[in-house]
């Protein structure tokens, strides 16, 4: 049961698959600068927020671990777009394969 499109869904699921393996730390998140103030005095600090189990949370970032927090971010985003991929190739993989059964059975 198998075709030419098939078997390029196929492959295009192995690389995606690779590519997913190969995603580092992660973590959920969008990276903002925020302007504090206290009386008269201002400063910026970085914070992350992110959704995690339905809750929303929001942590101060301090600057030492700011490349790798944005890193990790970076990768989360990675893992996200990738994850979309996936799913979408396996949908067009069932339809193909729905296709195909369709057709045997007119046969």
């Amino acid at each position: 049961m198998t075709n030419k499109k098939v078997e390029t869904l196929l492959t295009k699921i192995k690389a995606v698959r690779g590519d997913l393996n190969k995603v580092g730390n992660m973590r959920p998140g969008s990276v903002t600068k925020q302007l504090r103030k206290r009386g008269d005095k201002e400063w910026f600090c970085w914070q992350i927020s992110y959704t995690l189990n339905g809750v929303s949370k929001t942590e101060y970032v301090r600057d030492e671990f700011l490349t790798q927090i944005k890193n990790e971010v970076t990768e989360y985003k990675k893992f996200k777009n990738l994850n979309e991929k996936l799913v979408e190739l396996n949908v067009a993989l069932s339809k193909e394969k729905i296709n195909l059964l369709k057709e045997n059975l007119k046969k």
